[in-house]
């Protein structure tokens, strides 16, 4: 048998270089780099670089030799070089002007099908649903996109059709449970055949050309060449799982490219939200309230874990609630208000939703309309105003449906400062800091304590100003008296104020009896006192806890601890220490920064309080004048 040589067996011979593989596929870098992000290979690190890069220490992009192996077998890398073959014969034509033959080579232009691709990458439904979420974020950004060099207006358009029946097919299915705005656009997620799907709409902004290739959009238009394959597959099963008609009808005024609506960025962006206000086709002509399925207590009952049950169908019950959160509610938006994720919202939940028609298209009521309950509004004031109705923030939208009930609308009126947006993405169980407010959703009874308690130290501040000025006062008088009184006694007795009289020898006598039998009921009252202390309940003392001596202690334990830990698992637990570290240190940065902003408004408050007082008190001091 032969010995092996060297890099001939182990690690060395499971990775391949880049420049190997692409002299393998007979590629160019530009086609290698497509072939693998539509086949899903990426770059792999080694445990031992120096090893698998047989001896080399410079850094090298790697990759598994098997997956190289299955890339040889890929059709597409045939496709890839007629690509090359193609451009070669239509640039020969071009130079000898054959134009009759360029015309017909242009008519065979090679098309590559990722249908194959899209299969073999995800067997299973389900597989396809699990992976949508970065296919969703990327086709909503690229919706919004005009056209570029390297991004035609054909695939934002195709990106737009498809975000927009992915977005009918969840106010269809009312699958929509948690929204969040945030600086990067607005988050939702939906749960969709017992998956969650979490994806982001970009905020709109007119689109403005970076003069830096920061961003490498031939790369991401690659990826969207892939997702919208992909995504066109998952929207035709879940149309057809709800019985509507699949690829949509919509009105003819809404989705026409015309020349005006590609050239004007505000009326793309209007046709793309119209589209959305319009009730889809059914291929089962029956329109019916779509109810969540109840749970089949029976099978559930069978695992005999009464909690897990309890939890489910409370679960169910809040579920088919939220499904009609705003179901017989209709919602006029004003024009400064972004329209496109309260239309998603809106209509996901039950409600009916319009805007001014002057300005928009595919509006369903005016603003006269008597019946609308809600107008959403993001100005001070507004000229003129209906009582039937309810004028409220954005806001309110997005914390009703995270808290799955209405809320009050008094903190939402106009002009009103907004109670905090917290995010509904984050575990409420975890560890790290929580703040005040996300408490008090979890338990009610603290909103009223954290209100009061600010109440309680204004008023606790105010009373112990009132208590000093009081006591000053007081002082001064007692000071007063006490030098009247002195000032009598010098003038009628003695040198210390006290009469100077003869004393006698007898009542010495008595008084050293009356000492004696007074110590001895001074001792059996001394001897009382004591029992009685012993069974006495007495107030605490504070124990101010020493902080240094505290943290030496801490540093020892973790020094003993790193002690006792195995050398093969050190950095393990250093890595666990250091994020234990970040943890806390964030953790004091933010109740420090809440601290900041509470001492900030509390002081206002006071200030603003004095101010009233002063106003109060100079307004008081001018009507008496006037009085009198």
């Amino acid at each position: 048998m032969r010995r092996p040589k060297k890099y001939e067996s182990g690690e060395a011979t499971q990775y391949i270089s880049r420049r190997a593989a692409l002299r393998k596929l007979q590629l160019s870098l530009n086609d290698f780099r497509r072939l693998c992000i539509l086949k899903g290979v990426y770059p792999r690190e080694p445990k031992h670089r120096r090893r698998a890069q047989k001896g080399s220490s410079e850094i090298k992009v790697l990759y598994h030799t098997k997956d190289i192996r299955f890339l040889l077998h890929e059709s597409i890398v045939w496709t890839l070089r007629d690509y090359k073959i193609f451009a070669k014969k239509s640039n020969r034509d071009r130079a000898i002007k054959d134009f009759r033959n360029l015309k017909r080579r242009l008519a065979l232009f090679p098309e590559i099908k990722l249908d194959h691709i899209v299969k073999e990458r995800y067997p299973t439904f389900i597989d396809a649903l699990k992976d949508l979420d970065d296919c969703l974020t990327l086709l909503f950004l690229f919706s919004t996109f005009p056209s570029l060099h390297l991004i035609p207006r054909e695939q934002s358009n195709l990106c737009r059709r498809l975000t927009i029946e992915f977005l009918h097919y969840v106010i269809a299915s009312k699958s929509l449970r948690k929204v969040f705005i945030s600086i990067k656009g607005y988050y939702f997620q939906a749960e969709i055949k017992g998956q969650k799907v979490t994806w982001i709409v970009p905020h709109y902004y007119p689109f403005k050309p970076q003069s830096r290739q920061e961003v490498d959009f031939k790369v991401m238009s690659i990826f969207v060449e892939f997702y919208t394959i992909m995504l066109g597959f998952t929207n035709f099963r879940l149309f057809h799982s709800l019985n509507l008609a699949y690829p949509p009808q919509f009105p003819s005024s809404v989705l026409q490219d015309s020349e005006e609506s590609l050239k004007d960025e505000a009326s793309f962006v209007s046709d793309r939200i119209a589209a959305l206000n319009f009730e889809l086709l059914r291929t089962d002509k029956v329109q019916e309230d779509e109810e969540e399925l109840d749970i089949d207590m029976e099978l559930l009952e069978q695992d005999g874990d009464s909690k897990r049950i309890i939890k489910m169908k409370q679960e169910a019950q809040e579920v088919s609630r939220l499904r009609t959160l705003f179901k017989g509610l209709k919602f006029f938006i004003n024009r400064e208000v972004p329209r496109e994720p309260l239309v998603i919202l809106i209509r996901s939940f039950g409600g009916k939703v319009s805007w001014d028609s002057s300005v928009f298209a595919g509006s369903a009521y005016d603003e006269s309309d008597e019946t609308i309950t809600h107008q959403i509004v993001d100005r001070p004031s507004l000229a003129t105003q209906y009582i039937s109705r309810d004028y409220v923030q954005p806001q309110w939208l997005f914390d009703c449906v995270n808290q799955r009930q209405l809320l009050p609308t008094n903190k939402y009126f106009l002009g009103e400062k907004l109670p905090p947006h917290l995010s509904p993405f984050v575990d409420s169980k975890r560890d790290t800091y929580i703040p005040p407010e996300e408490k008090a959703l979890l338990d009610p009874s603290l909103i009223e304590t954290h209100a009061q308690s600010d109440d309680e130290s204004e008023d606790e501040a105010e009373k112990e100003e009132e208590e000093a000025v009081d006591q000053e006062l007081l002082d001064a008088q007692l000071q007063l008296a006490y030098q009247q009184e002195t000032a009598e006694y010098k003038k009628y007795g003695g040198q210390d104020g006290v009469n100077e009289d003869e004393e006698d020898p007898e009542d010495d006598d008595e008084e050293d009896d009356d000492e004696e039998e007074e110590e001895e009921v001074d001792e059996k009252t001394k001897r009382l006192q004591q029992e009685k202390q012993k069974m006495s309940v007495q107030s605490g003392k504070v124990h101010k806890v020493n902080k240094r001596q505290v943290h030496k202690a801490e540093v020892d334990e973790h020094r003993l601890q790193a002690r006792m830990v195995k050398p093969r698992h050190r950095n393990l637990f250093r890595k666990l220490i250091r994020e234990k570290q970040t943890k806390e240190k964030e953790e004091w940065l933010l109740r420090k920064k809440r601290r900041t902003i509470e001492a900030g408004e509390k002081e206002a408050r006071k200030t603003a309080k004095r101010e009233a007082r002063k106003e109060a008190a100079a307004a008081a001091a001018k009507a008496s004048k006037l009085g009198k």
